[in-house]
């Protein structure tokens, strides 16, 4: 009896002493995954690979990109929401899903709100462009020409519910206008369309714009931020045009599935920070026309708060709902 005691005894003691080496393994100890909500070659895709390269040098784990598209960003976000809080699956999301899906849709299987901050990323400041040939060369003009024209005037966007399309809603009740939204499958097809004479405006990433507008295809004619963009140095922003209430911008933020510990995830900030941070990837960033925007957790927390109450109060004003 004593020598089955010892026995079971022993058993217990090298289950707990296993238990608590893996307790302590540091973090990462195996692969790492990163839950794109969009399609792979666009904005969100390709600041996933830039930091998942930098992280998988410096963690020495592999780091793969998985993108999971579809439903608005809805389909990513809740594969990363049901995942362990383990630090192994992460969502690097632009604003839809952690910010504006909670309005626009009527239900979400996920919480946004229960996602654990890590990190802001990067913004990309939108821009308001218009077609070419259309008579106006400032903020004041267009809002001047829709005025005389109302209901005759289009903006289009990629889809309902899009920042363009809640971009285009918020500058319309700002100016007392009225145009037709011409929604779209993506902003390249706005951008053809727009450059073929078939829409008006678009309140686009300057991202997206910025080879049509250096190839004279478009106008800019005014950054929808608080400072200028780098690349449109000659552009104002809507304040000095004007109208500095007219704030959009396209940002993407790194977090974690609900019940991940605040230090893992101040541990895994830490490490994209100081990657952000990194001359070379802010080049990489900007090279992009994405201006890098490395954050604390509260910091996060925060600005996603703020971005969700701006753009509810745009939705439930112009009862936009997706089904």
């Amino acid at each position: 009896m004593v020598r089955i005691v010892a026995a079971c005894l022993a058993g217990l003691l090298a289950a707990l002493a296993a238990s608590a080496a893996c307790a302590q393994t540091p973090f990462p100890n195996r692969t790492v995954k990163f839950i794109v909500p969009f399609p792979a070659g666009g904005i969100n895709d390709i600041l996933a690979r830039i930091i998942g390269e930098r992280l998988q040098a410096r963690w020495g784990q592999t780091i793969v990109i998985e993108n999971k598209t579809g439903a608005g960003g809805n389909i990513g976000a809740d594969l990363a929401y049901q995942s362990e809080g383990d630090g192994y699956a992460l969502l690097l999301s632009p604003p839809g899903p952690l910010a504006i899906n909670q309005t626009l849709y009527k239900q979400l299987p996920y919480k946004p709100q229960e996602f654990v901050p890590i990190t802001l990323v990067g913004s990309v400041p939108n821009v308001a462009i218009v077609r070419k040939e259309l008579p106006v060369n400032s903020l004041k003009e267009l809002v001047d020409y829709i005025k005389a024209n109302p209901g005759k005037v289009t903006f289009g966007s990629q889809g309902n519910g899009a920042t363009p399309h809640l971009t285009g809603m918020m500058f319309q009740g700002m100016t007392g206008t009225a145009m037709v939204h011409v929604p779209y499958r993506g902003e390249t097809l706005v951008l053809q369309d727009m450059i073929g004479g078939h829409v008006d405006v678009f309140f686009g990433n300057v991202a997206a714009a910025l080879p049509q507008f250096r190839d004279g295809k478009v106008k800019v004619v005014a950054v929808l931020d608080g400072k200028r963009a780098p690349a449109l140095a000659d552009i104002p922003t809507t304040a000095e045009a004007g109208l500095p209430g007219l704030v959009s911008t396209g940002w993407f933020a790194l977090a974690a599935p609900p019940k991940t510990s605040p230090a893992l995830a101040a541990e895994i900030g830490k490490a994209v920070v100081e990657i952000i941070n990194l001359p070379d990837v802010q080049a990489r960033f900007r090279a992009a026309s994405v201006e890098p925007t490395p954050s604390t957790p509260a910091e996060m927390a925060a600005f996603i708060k703020e971005e969700a109450q701006r753009w509810g109060d745009v939705i439930k004003k112009n009862n936009i709902v997706v089904d």
